[in-house]
């Protein structure tokens, strides 16, 4: 195959913009599916990505495009998440591809995420198209798109395309763009083999499968190749394209095609994002491409069985999860309140609520959760710097000399009528204001720097409760700043519950103590004893609240009738007690560790 007939692009854009189904589209166009078989979100094949209608994980496919001059062109095609969440998705995607759809919303124009992904392109140096998608829809406003486009992104508009996803209208002249304006790949096809890996996944019957973009060279069946930076080496057992729901294996992947390739690897954690394969005999001349930054998890959490013995069974649907998904972490941590289970990993709250659902729902083990956690350094007074992912590892207040948390980058697009009310809203999460810049006439861009324990949990719910439903955020990790910050540890009955201890600002301690202990003792059963909750900062009780005592008989009112009804009583009182955990003699729903996420979306008074 020929390099210059190879387009390798990628469609980007802000979440629901319609990305899936502009690729619906050109699977269509192309002939890849026919029409009668074409699902809606053909590439998405998980089932919570259908539920949601969002993607998850990026999809590659191969497409044979017949063009008006002709010729017959290979178009790699790769579409992405839009979640802020799996932006690391689109960055791994990009470095395969010479050029990018930037697709936007008529109706509702530039959006943040619209912003970071045309950012991620140009610091990639892709040809960036312009796309205004759903021009068919009753409230689109197209020309404003445009000017938006022209003015925000430097983009001229006489360069953008109108196309409806939906209805296919102005389809095929993208795919003509595609072709005229993407070069084809560079690179040598004599030279070396030279690869970069650009994501992987994991197949239970035939292992890893690698996702390959060919820098130079060529790669066939049997040949031995070295993975530069780990250093391993595998035969390869098969290579070929990216098909719809299907992999097509070829004799041998040339310089410049996306393809993947299977080698009998056992394990994701043997493959590297941005790793470069070369032949195994020619490692040692051959020059390793420019590496891919791993993700770096946002927010952390406890995962636990309700049931000590289900303990090997949570590690088993971890350990499954895991090798499709090598952006979740998790390693094992014991609680005195818990037992035994895994501190996770996340990129994000949706992140880490997508992983959970699928435990849920594949495992069939009941978990519990504890309070999200984002990610802090601590100065120790011996001079050593230590990451705390959980309030647990923090060492002794007398030990620490400063305490940093973790700042981002906000930017957030809203209507003009809102800006008081976000100002408002971001100087209320300790947030500073950066600067502001007017889109359109009714549209305003404002950044923030802004601790990212403020904005994590709900801040985009309270965004888009403000904005009506039309402003939206992206953020940017740009380090640690000191914090006045402390640990706050829930007592109950004056043992300490660990799996409920949280790390705030010394400002909010109290507040946010008062109104953790006052959700307890909402979800805490009542007991044959008095049980007495407390907040506390080291040694100093900051805010207390008291379960009184009670007895209560589950079968009192159930008099005369048939005996299965007393039966159904004491079943269902057995059920509950199946999800509650000890702590000295009190009993703790599941309820209650989830209740301590509700009062941290919370705002502070």
């Amino acid at each position: 195959m020929n390099a210059w007939s190879i387009r390798n692009f990628s469609i980007i854009a802000h979440i629901d913009h319609g990305k899936s189904t502009l690729a619906d589209r050109f699977l269509e166009v192309t002939g890849a599916v026919r029409k009668e078989n074409l699902e809606e979100q053909m590439l998405d094949g998980m089932d919570l990505e259908r539920e949601r209608g969002i993607t998850i994980k990026a999809k590659a496919v191969t497409l044979s495009y017949a063009a008006e001059d002709g010729r017959t062109y290979t178009l790699n095609l790769i579409d992405t998440p839009g979640h802020v969440d799996f932006a690391y998705e689109v960055s791994k995607a990009l470095q395969a591809c010479e050029g990018a759809l930037l697709l936007v919303d008529a109706a509702q124009g530039i959006e943040a995420q619209t912003v970071a992904n045309h950012h991620l392109a140009e610091k990639s140096r892709l040809v960036v198209i312009p796309v205004i998608n759903k021009i068919d829809l009753p409230t689109a406003r197209p020309q404003e798109t445009e000017d938006e486009i022209e003015s925000v992104l430097l983009l001229e508009k006489e360069r953008c395309f109108r196309v409806s996803a939906k209805t296919g209208v102005g389809v095929r002249e993208i795919l003509e763009a595609v072709v005229r304006e993407v070069p084809p790949p560079r690179g040598q096809p004599d030279a070396p083999l030279r690869a970069l890996i650009f994501d992987a996944v994991f197949d239970e019957f035939r292992g890893v499968v690698v996702h390959l973009r060919l820098i130079d060279g060529r790669v066939r069946r049997g040949d031995k190749v070295r993975m530069k930076g780990v250093g391993s080496t595998y035969e390869v057992l098969e290579v070929g394209h990216f098909l719809p729901r299907r992999l097509e294996a070829r004799d041998q992947l040339e310089q410049g095609e996306v393809g993947y390739m299977i080698g009998s690897i056992k394990t994701l954690s043997d493959v590297r994002v941005g790793d470069t394969v070369c032949l195994e005999r020619a490692a040692a001349a051959t020059a390793a491409l420019p590496g891919y930054q791993p993700p770096r998890h946002m927010v952390f959490c406890g995962i636990y069985p309700t049931q000590n013995k289900d303990f090997d069974s949570l590690r088993r649907a971890l350990e499954r999860l895991a090798l499709n998904d090598a952006s979740f972490s998790f390693v094992p941590e014991s609680s005195e309140a818990l037992g035994f289970g895994y501190h996770c990993g996340f990129l994000g709250l949706l992140h880490m609520e997508i992983v959970q659902e699928r435990l849920e729902r594949e495992s069939n083990v009941d978990i519990v959760q504890t309070a999200p956690n984002v990610t802090y350094e601590v100065l120790t007074a011996a001079g050593e710097v230590l990451r705390i992912e959980s309030p647990s590892q923090l060492p002794d207040a007398s030990l620490i000399a400063e305490f940093r948390e973790p700042m981002v980058k906000l930017e957030i697009i809203a209507p003009a009528a809102s800006v008081g009310a976000l100002l408002k809203l971001a100087l209320d999460r300790r947030g500073r204001f950066g600067h502001q810049e007017y889109i359109s006439e009714a549209r305003v861009l404002m950044t923030f720097v802004t601790p990212l324990a403020e904005i994590v949990f709900d801040f985009y719910d309270k965004l888009k409760s403000l904005t009506h439903g039309y402003g939206t955020m992206d953020y940017e990790l740009i380090g640690f700043e000191p914090a006045d910050l402390v640990r706050m540890r829930i007592l109950v009955s004056g043992r300490e519950v660990d799996a409920l201890s949280v790390i705030v600002h010394r400002e909010v301690a109290e507040t946010r103590g008062r109104k953790m202990l006052q959700v307890l003792r909402k979800h805490i059963p009542r007991h044959m004893f008095e049980v007495a909750l407390q907040a506390a900062i080291g040694g100093k009780i900051i805010a207390r609240e008291s379960i009184r005592a009670l007895a209560k008989h589950v079968t009192a009112k159930c008099y005369g009738g048939d005996v299965t009804r007393k039966r159904k009583l004491l079943e269902k009182q057995k059920e509950g007690k199946k999800r509650m955990k000890m702590v000295g003699n009190v009993e703790i729903p599941q309820q209650a560790f989830l209740s301590v996420l509700g009062v941290l979306r919370e705002p502070d008074a």
